[in-house]
């Protein structure tokens, strides 16, 4: 039963449904975390460099899980990474509703992101070799929007439940542990989900060493697109956490409550929607760079405006503008970056390179808040992660190559 399980063909719908559920709960585990860190704040007397901490061991566990389960899918099957990197992000989170100390949160917050870091590129690897090359984008692009919907719930959760009384629980730990319910998923998609058809077609792959796998990221013919993941998946990971954990924080410096604050971000990530579906529209009509470049454009002009914003009617349009273009710029990302290479490095390539995004990861949120510690406004702060976005579109438009409807190889 098991083995017809794991082999026999899906549909397309069915495997974005399954996967992409997957994808949400992820969505909503970071999203909710940038509501926990606002709450954690005034319960825990929290400095701003403590608070960046927290995004930072996000990322330093999402490192780490990204390299990890990257090089494993190429071992093992990108299904049970899969799952078990459900698992794994999925008790950790529920477990740290339960903490009552920081060291203790940041040490749960990083196994939270290990099953975060390894789920994402390998669950779009997997997706990437289960669709017909005519759609692959557009599929994977919709697999991101996902993600959407996970920080639909994660704000809608956030705005009732964390300022809510619970005594004598607080509303975040009772958030929190919301998040938990992925692990009960994870059985599911053992069940019903069969592993990649190229994995599967090609055993011979996994008698590869590890170290073979990752020297091959940079063999000749794939160094030019590595350098180029590498910049990119670093600007893009550095900006987005450094930006988008900060935004109920940000809005709270600028004279809003929380509870408005909460309200705010909400309207502004449902605009990462049609930023996905357009994003779906045009990857497979005017190819990967054209959206990854546009976006991050547009991504980049928002983050400056934003950052200067000195009333509400300027402050939400360029916050809805920036989740437009930055999830729809992540959604091109994540069917790029499988695309670059063959399927016996396509798990390690997609692993490594986010894995260096997620150093910049780490870097982003505790950048914020050294910077706020310091005196600095928030128009600079976010004029850095302008120029860094425009940094990751130069490198796609000058080193990417077009993947537009390829095989992969």
């Amino acid at each position: 039963m098991s083995k017809n399980t794991d082999t026999a063909p899906i549909s397309r719908n069915k495997l974005l449904r399954v996967a992409g559920v997957g994808w949400m709960f992820d969505a909503m585990d970071v999203g909710i975390l940038s509501f926990v860190i606002a709450a954690l704040a005034v319960d825990w007397n929290l400095t701003s460099s403590q608070m960046g901490w927290i995004g930072s061991i996000n990322s330093i566990g999402m490192a780490v899980g990204a390299l990890i389960f990257g090089v494993f899918a190429d071992k093992v099957g990108r299904k049970q990474i899969f799952m078990w990197t459900l698992i794994i992000f999925s008790v950790a989170s529920g477990l740290s509703a339960l903490t009552t100390t920081f060291v203790a949160f940041l040490i749960l917050r990083f196994f939270v992101g290990m099953g975060l870091g390894g789920e994402l590129p390998v669950a779009s690897t997997l997706v990437s070799e289960s669709v017909e090359a005519k759609e692959r984008g557009k599929v994977v692009v919709l697999l991101e929007s996902f993600w959407a919907g996970g920080w639909l719930i994660a704000a809608i959760i956030s705005y009732f439940v964390i300022p809510a009384d619970f005594w004598p629980i607080e509303g975040w730990r009772v958030a929190l542990i919301l998040t938990a319910l992925p692990a009960l998923y994870a059985v599911y998609i053992r069940i019903h989900l069969p592993d990649s058809p190229q994995f599967t077609a090609k055993p011979e792959t996994k008698n590869r060493s590890i170290l073979q796998n990752i020297a091959g990221v940079w063999e000749k013919k794939y160094s030019r697109s590595t350098l180029m993941l590498w910049i990119l998946w670093f600007t893009v990971v550095f900006s987005y956490y450094g930006m988008f954990l900060w935004l109920p924080s940000v809005m709270v410096g600028k004279g809003f409550d929380l509870i408005s604050s909460f309200k705010y971000v909400l309207i502004m990530t449902l605009a990462q929607l049609p930023g996905y579906f357009t994003a779906a529209w045009f990857i497979e009509r005017l190819g990967r760079k054209f959206v990854l470049v546009t976006y991050l454009i547009g991504t980049a002009a928002s983050a400056f405006v934003f950052g200067n914003a000195e009333s509400i009617a300027v402050l939400l349009t360029s916050g809805i503008l920036l989740s437009f273009f930055n999830l729809g710029a992540w959604g091109a990302l994540y069917a790029y970056t499988p695309e670059q290479y063959p399927t016996m490095i396509r798990g390690t390539g997609a692993g490594m390179a986010a894995a260096v995004g997620r150093i910049g990861g780490i870097f982003g949120p505790l950048l914020v808040g050294y910077l706020l510690n310091a005196g600095y406004d928030i128009g600079y702060i976010f004029a850095i992660f302008c120029v860094s976005i425009l940094i990751g579109a130069a490198a796609v438009l000058f080193l990417g190559k077009e993947t537009k409807q390829t095989e992969l190889e």
